[in-house]
């Protein structure tokens, strides 16, 4: 079963480091210089539009003396698990008096969770269409998109929503989806827990605790209208 889930785990790190790189690409205006799909180096905080992604919503990115500290591992500017990146909230916009506000909610983390659970494909399809209120959806109306079969493709063949016999995206998935996104984002060549500060492990796990044991009456509703929003 590890062997089958590592196997499982590499190829979604393969598939998104070369698709994520074609998302970038399709950015307007276009990034300069290119992101590349099959060499990394020089991603993460080396290139302006990986680095504002992969930015904590602590610091300012738009900020070139904390670009630069972010860069050169100043130790007040470590980038570590315990601080959300930007590319969790929609638009990267953070509401420090609103914190909850778009948080996991990124188009690219939507397009991620498409791409990995149910097909390619479907990750094309416009984000927008999650973005109403799904606060008033009733837990009946709770699924994931439907796959697209693409032309020639087997009936029998399932996309690993279905193969995980997953009804709804839960919070082990966004979490999943998210660390693969935050690699993907890197600029390391070869997976590891740990790259630099940043540990992929904790990461993961800070997402899951948000989202299966929030601190308040307040945070648990929160939680519910986020995950109503991702499955309507």
């Amino acid at each position: 079963l590890n062997c089958g889930a590592d196997a499982a785990r590499a190829d979604d790190t393969m598939s998104l480091k070369f698709i994520v790189a074609v998302w970038l690409m399709q950015m307007v205006p276009t990034p300069n210089p290119s992101i590349q799909c099959r060499d990394k180096y020089g991603h993460r905080f080396y290139h302006d539009v990986t680095g504002r992604l992969l930015c904590p919503v602590d610091y300012n990115w738009n900020d070139a003396t904390v670009r630069e500290v972010i860069r050169s591992y100043h130790p007040d500017y470590r980038v570590m698990s315990y601080s959300w990146p930007s590319f969790l909230y929609k638009d990267g916009q953070y509401n420090a008096t609103n914190p909850t506000k778009g948080f996991l909610k990124g188009e690219l983390l939507v397009k991620a969770v498409k791409h990995i659970f149910t097909s390619p494909s479907s990750a094309e399809e416009d984000p927008e269409t999650l973005q109403p209120d799904a606060s008033t959806e009733t837990p009946s109306q709770v699924h994931l998109p439907k796959r697209r079969r693409t032309t020639g493709e087997r009936r029998t063949q399932c996309d690993v929503a279905g193969l995980l016999q997953m009804k709804s995206v839960q919070p082990r998935a966004l979490a999943y989806a998210a660390v693969q996104l935050h690699f993907a984002l890197s600029s390391a060549g070869a997976w590891r827990i740990i790259d630099d500060n940043f540990d992929h492990n904790e990461f993961y796990h800070n997402i899951v605790d948000y989202l299966e044991l929030p601190s308040s009456l307040d945070a648990a509703k929160d939680v519910e209208n986020l995950l109503l929003w991702w499955n309507r």
